[in-house]
């Protein structure tokens, strides 16, 4: 099957990137190095193309409800112009894919009477998924809501950096640094109706922009700053401790439910949604794997699928993401222990090339040590 293209692909190109495939995507990966790229975001700026996160639009009367039993948090709490992380999960209360939820602002043709607008963030290749988890249940429980994938109508970017709200303010109007973190306002950016959101995937502030897709040029060019690539996009979110969908949890290969996978707290028990009784029997009884950040203390970078093992040398966990962290100079990644393995300073080894390297159980972001 040939590869989906974001909207900028040429301009990648002439731009010097390194692609590769990702969610059936054809993404940059690289414009000029990672450890510049990641540098520039930590210190100033760079701006990352995203297009290809997926979207899915949903309205009418019981949009709310079917936004609230198919997420895992509650949607009840967001305002017009709010969102909220969230986990999508089946009935064993199994991640299915990690998501933004956003309620829409409202504009000049939407009041406070009108029935919300949410528009919420699959990960990449998983539009078609979602939009068929959506209608299925839509029709299932009689809903009166629309669902559209809209992944294809919207660019996405992602302007992040301790600089880059001068940057934003200056494109965007300066109402967008009124913004608080997981608020979004609309905003004309080069002529283009653009949402503007205070969100991100690096742990720095900075803003998310999803504009037309026949506006994606102009509205990129806006932003004269360091291009970077999912390379850098990846160091910065395992610097974090960031989940990665179809590495850190995958319903497949990687079966997780948001207690193990450290985002419990996208759990609302108090809600009705797919997977709620599940995880309410998981929350009382415990888990007995848990999501944790690792440090290595010898020579060596782990790398997703690698064992970790015990002082004995008996396999006890594995890493699902793993890189040599450009900030600290460290090689850190992120996997999973038995629960009483978990608890930071604890010490295990990580198999290397059929090597055990010593390594730390380490309380993430890693940033904060």
């Amino acid at each position: 099957m040939a590869l989906r293209k974001p909207p900028l692909r040429a301009v990648h190109d002439g731009r010097g990137a390194k692609f590769t495939e990702f969610g059936g995507w054809d993404m940059p990966v690289e414009f000029d190095s990672i450890r510049d790229e990641h540098t520039a975001v930590r210190e100033s700026v760079g701006i990352f193309d995203v297009s290809h996160m997926s979207e899915i639009r949903v309205s009418g009367p019981d949009a709310t409800a079917l936004m609230q039993r198919l997420t895992s948090n509650d949607v009840t709490r967001l305002d017009p112009g709010d969102s909220q992380y969230s986990t999508i999960t089946d009935d064993e209360g199994t991640i299915l894919d990690d998501t933004v939820v956003y309620r829409l602002p409202l504009d000049d043709e939407h009041d406070e009477d009108d029935d919300p607008t949410y528009l919420f963030i699959p990960n990449a290749g998983h539009d078609e998924q979602m939009y068929d988890r959506w209608t299925e249940f839509r029709d299932d429980w009689d809903l009166d809501a629309t669902v559209d994938d809209v992944t294809e109508e919207w660019a996405m970017f992602a302007v992040q950096g301790p600089d880059s709200p001068d940057l934003v303010g200056d494109e965007a109007g300066s109402a967008v640094l009124d913004l608080s973190k997981f608020q979004a306002t609309w905003a004309d950016v080069e002529g283009a109706r653009c949402l503007v959101a205070r969100t991100g995937y690096t742990g720095e502030d900075g803003f998310e922009i999803l504009c037309p897709w026949d506006a994606a040029e102009d509205v990129w060019s806006a932003f004269d700053c360091q291009p970077c690539g999912l390379g850098a996009r990846d160091t910065l979110r395992i610097e974090m401790g960031f989940l990665l969908s179809g590495q850190d949890f995958d319903p497949e290969s990687e079966p997780r439910n948001p207690y193990e996978a450290g985002v419990g707290f996208t759990v609302k028990l108090d809600t009705e949604f797919v997977g709620r009784d599940a995880l309410a029997t998981v929350k009382e009884e415990g888990i007995d794997e848990s999501f944790v950040g690792l440090t290595l203390l010898d020579r060596g970078v782990a790398r997703a699928g690698y064992e970790l093992t015990d002082e004995d040398g008996d396999v006890v966990g594995h890493v699902t993401s793993g890189t040599m962290s450009p900030t600290l100079g460290e090689a850190v990644a992120l996997g999973y222990l038995p629960t009483e393995l978990a608890e930071p300073g604890t010490r295990v080894n990580v198999v290397v090339r059929g090597r055990e390297k010593r390594a730390e159980v380490t309380e993430t972001p890693f940033l904060n040590q």
